[in-house]
């Protein structure tokens, strides 16, 4: 069922749409330009139903790790992931909780190493830490900005562990020439910052810093509590 983008039900896709949902399949801008670029085969800016499916094989075959190529259309793949649930024929409907951390294990290593020599204060890198460090990519001051909101997902000010990787992420995402996403795509949320159900957009905006943080400090580190609780206390 393609009608969730398909608006005029003309049989078409504009790219505007089109981008608007396949961004919601956590790939990077520039894999879905890619993906974009081989399904619009006569580069009008819009997709025909055949050009749209492509679109999401190719979707599937990057989430896959496969290749974005048209070579890999012929591969068997699981149908393409997204974070919005509300159409059960296109999407396989994985709560967005599933999909698998952008950061890499060793990546996180290396993050975790510059966190630690930041000397956190309860697990938290307070914005007077972390500026430094962000400042020395020379990145632009507003690109910088804006990985600062998207890394501090609890809006308290600091960064834990976590968050910090998200930092570290966006920044060389940026020195790579990679775009800063509007907003911080499913993939990159932590786990630990996850909610269990998968809501449009993933984005846990709701809960004030003062109770997240207390309740870490007065809570047994329990499940994902533990996660975020630093053993010192």
């Amino acid at each position: 069922s393609s009608s969730q983008v398909d608006s005029a039900n003309a049989g078409r896709v504009l790219a505007s749409d089109a981008a608007v949902f396949l961004k919601k399949s956590g790939l990077t801008d520039l894999v879905l330009g890619k993906i974009w670029d081989l399904a619009d085969t006569d580069g009008k800016g819009i997709l025909n139903k055949q050009e749209f499916f492509v679109a999401l094989r190719l979707v599937a075959c990057a989430q896959n790790g496969l290749d974005v190529s048209l070579s890999s259309l012929n591969l068997p793949v699981p149908p393409p992931r997204f974070t919005d649930t509300n159409s059960p024929l296109l999407l396989s409907g994985t709560a967005s909780s599933d999909v698998p951390w952008a950061v890499k294990l060793e990546d996180k290593a290396k993050y975790d190493a510059i966190f630690d020599s930041l000397n956190p204060v309860n697990g938290l890198l307070s914005g007077d830490k972390v500026k430094p460090v962000l400042l020395n990519s020379k990145l632009p001051v507003d690109i910088l900005g804006r990985v600062w909101e998207l890394s501090d997902i609890d809006r308290d000010g600091m960064l834990d562990r976590d968050e910090f990787a998200v930092a570290m992420f966006l920044v060389y995402c940026a020195l790579e020439k990679e775009p800063v996403p509007m907003s911080l795509p499913a993939a990159l949320v932590p786990p630990s910052k996850r909610k269990p159900i998968g809501v449009p957009g993933a984005m846990p905006l709701i809960p004030s810093s003062t109770s997240t943080k207390e309740s870490h400090q007065s809570l047994p580190p329990v499940g994902i509590v533990a996660a975020k609780t630093p053993l010192t206390q």
